[in-house]
């Protein structure tokens, strides 16, 4: 008689958190799914009968990455003002990079030689994708910002994406004071740069 399969919805997910909190805590290196089966106490068997290999398994992460994302977005309140609305992705971005720094290095890197991300995981990003074209959208109609909406997200998202492994890296400064003004800076510098030509003239005067 056979083994009994152990591909269900619980264990999926218990195997999800596991491997999630093996990335945090160990880092790419100590990532393997002998480990992540044994802090999902089941069997590394079980985990390739959910995932398929090491491989499927990061792609899992991927996705599930986004997927926290765009939660944490979700979270942002309505802004009343559309340039306020823009640096709140940013901090948005900032702080869920600061809290999973190594996932996010999953999402926007390639840490993991045999998981090459495809056309396929490349539309996991589309719900975060969309977010931040509504907030540019939203700042163009308002008059806050000029320019094609995808692109102004495309940059905002750059921004955060570059500064943040800038400061988890420890390259932005010594103090947190002196991070948090980088960050300011180029957050001002991005948003005075997108204005209009008139409000760009008479933030000068």
């Amino acid at each position: 008689m056979g083994r009994v399969k152990e591909r269900t919805p619980a264990l999926r997910e218990r195997v999800v958190g596991a491997a999630l909190e093996l990335l945090e805590d160990g880092g790419v290196g100590a990532f393997t799914a002998r480990r992540v089966a044994a802090g999902a106490a089941t069997s590394t068997p079980a985990v390739y009968e959910l995932f398929g290999d090491k491989a499927g398994l990061v792609r899992e992460l991927f996705f599930e990455g986004f997927r926290m994302l765009r939660l944490r977005l979700d979270e942002l309140d309505e802004p009343l003002d559309a340039r306020r609305g823009l640096a709140d992705v940013v901090d948005a971005l900032r702080s869920f990079v600061g809290d999973h720094p190594v996932l996010a290095e999953v999402m926007f890197s390639r840490p993991f030689a045999d998981f090459d991300p495809g056309p396929e995981e490349a539309e996991a990003g589309r719900a975060v994708r969309e977010f931040i074209v509504g907030r540019a959208r939203h700042a163009v109609a308002a008059g806050t910002v000029a320019g094609d909406e995808t692109d102004i997200a495309h940059v905002v998202l750059a921004l955060a994406q570059g500064l943040a492994a800038q400061e988890t890296a420890g390259w932005l400064g010594t103090s947190r004071s002196s991070v948090d003004r980088r960050w300011s800076l180029a957050v001002t510098a991005l948003l005075d740069g997108l204005a209009p030509p008139r409000r760009r003239l008479s933030r000068r005067t």
